[in-house]
């Protein structure tokens, strides 16, 4: 049996298809938009001329009723992962040669796609990044690409993709755990993420604060264990065949003896899940094992933690833990946390002790990202060569913040007297911003809001865009996780206690050189109608 082509079924009014997702999936795993640009560039003889473009965000995530100030970088290496393989195959050429006009004209023609089968790969395209894991602050270059411009612009897609999505989830996770008082986060929101990015999600969240995710193939990759216990439906089944949440109980206890952690909430936890559970944790100790604990699922998660405990510790089981889950957020969680403090005394409950047992199981808000569902992060061409040199590029907005901040940079941290991070600062690229007596650090908007650093008050300024792709090719593996977690733990302790405050963060300072706010005035002038 004969198939047709795509361009058959074209010319025929039939939609094109591809051969299978991994197509679509690949280099075609992008926007329209970023296609027809190419082929213009193409045209015009620019599409070799080499461009620099810039990935950042505008604005931290706003949760509504709690807001970030700082951001969790994350999604690199899958994103180099990606452009390493990612080229124009004869099945995507084929997919591009189908598509038709509102007029029935090709979209694009057959010598762009043969450029495209040629030269279609990153394998001309550099990026220098900040590392996943560091904390990043808005309006400031998380990665700069430089290579033609054609498929540094066809990238743009792709590496949003890749990255809004996981610094957005990092973000949510390293909240919820700094809302925990870093006592353990286990991930469990794959079933309710969205399809695939459900694994994106669980490696963000692994990166940015849960020790453990349920999600077992993105846990093996990562080299962690996955975690999780029984649902409901265990001791539901047990009961409808009139053997009751004891039997239940048992049974899971008798096939994982050493790791018997039991959901107590499916009938009356205080009534009939605690007293059941600690049944099976003394027939488990008479055997020489160590019960794990107990999970909460439903109800005043608080106070039925302080119940659970006062019961538990009743029975002699002081050290086993308690897993709290259920629709948790940073913001609910720092809502338990207060009522433990206040309401553990009252029962003859140590909070402090109580607080140390605590697990919190957080799912579809955390891998949704509940509350504010994207990044708002952009790339946005700075720069590209003319005869002799790079040109600075900029965007004007009548909204002063939209106003990019042009030309080739440098980004640095600054770290006060203190060692504590007190400002990143965007410079013209290989401008040497450490002072001689004082630097001067200006406000990216404001015109003359400037502050003054004298030099004996800065104890480092620390470059944090790292070389990490050259010619299409990574320069390095991929960190591990718990390099990826020391980061992030290293710059939060630096970071101001202000700007990681759950609800109205203090508004951490980016600003400029006065190099660098010299030129983006003058390209703003030189850009207006005279």
């Amino acid at each position: 049996m004969s198939h047709s082509t795509n361009a058959e079924r074209a010319a025929n009014g039939a939609r094109p298809q591809l051969s299978d997702r991994a197509t679509a999936e690949g280099i075609l795993f992008t926007d329209q938009y970023q296609l027809t640009m190419a082929q213009l560039y193409f045209r015009e003889g620019l599409h070799d001329r080499p461009a620099q473009f810039e990935h950042f965000f505008r604005r931290y995530p706003d949760y509504g009723s709690h807001q970030a100030g700082y951001c969790i970088n994350a999604g690199l290496d899958w994103l180099l992962d990606w452009m390493e393989t990612a080229h124009f195959d004869e099945a995507s050429l084929d997919a591009l040669r189908s598509q038709v006009s509102d007029d029935g004209q090709r979209v694009f023609a057959d010598d762009f796609l043969d450029w495209l089968r040629t030269d279609g790969h990153f394998g001309g395209v550099d990026i220098r990044a900040v590392p996943e894991g560091r904390v990043v602050h808005a309006d400031t270059p998380i990665a700069t690409v430089s290579g033609p411009l054609a498929m540094s612009q066809i990238l743009e897609t792709a590496l949003l993709n890749h990255l809004n999505f996981q610094t957005l989830v990092a973000t949510k996770a390293s909240r919820v755990a700094e809302a925990a008082r870093r006592r353990p986060v286990l991930e469990f929101g794959l079933r309710r993420s969205p399809e695939k990015g459900g694994n994106a999600a669980s490696r963000a969240a692994l990166i940015g604060g849960a020790v453990a995710s349920s999600n077992v193939g993105i846990s093996h990759l990562m080299g962690t264990s996955p975690r999780g216990t029984h649902a409901h439906s265990m001791v539901q089944a047990f009961m409808a065949l009139g053997q009751g949440e004891l039997a239940a109980f048992r049974a899971y206890a008798q096939v994982y003896p050493d790791d018997c952690l039991l959901l107590v909430d499916t009938i009356n936890t205080i009534e009939s899940g605690i007293p059941h559970a600690i049944t099976i944790f003394d027939e488990l100790r008479r055997q020489g094992h160590r019960p794990v604990g107990i999970r909460l699922d439903s109800g005043d998660l608080a106070y039925l933690a302080v119940q659970s405990a006062k019961l538990l510790d009743a029975a002699g089981y002081e050290d086993v833990s308690i897993v709290l889950s259920s629709g948790l957020d940073e913001l609910l969680i720092l809502q338990i946390l207060s009522q433990i403090d206040l309401e553990a005394p009252r029962y003859g409950v140590d909070p402090a002790r109580l607080i140390g047992r605590l697990v919190f199981g957080v799912g579809s808000k955390l891998a949704s990202s509940a509350g504010q569902p994207y990044l708002d992060g952009v790339y946005k061409l700075v720069a590209i060569h003319d005869t002799k040199s790079f040109a600075p590029a900029i965007k004007i907005s009548e909204t002063a913040a939209k106003t990019q901040n042009p030309g080739e940079k440098d980004l640095y941290r600054l770290y006060d007297d203190r060692g504590r991070a007190t400002a990143d600062l965007l410079t013209t690229r290989h401008d040497d911003p450490w002072p001689a007596e004082s630097l001067t650090l200006q406000h990216p908007i404001e015109v003359g809001a400037r502050r003054v650093l004298p030099a004996e008050g800065i104890s480092e300024l620390e470059p944090l865009l790292i070389e990490v792709m050259k010619d299409g090719k990574r320069l390095a593996p991929g960190d591990d996780l718990e390099t990826i977690r020391a980061r992030r733990l290293a710059d939060l302790d630096r970071l101001d206690p202000g700007v990681r405050r759950l609800v109205n963060p203090h508004r951490y300072h980016v600003s400029l050189t006065p190099g660098l706010w010299d030129l983006k005035q003058r390209l703003i002038a030189d850009a207006l109608p005279q």
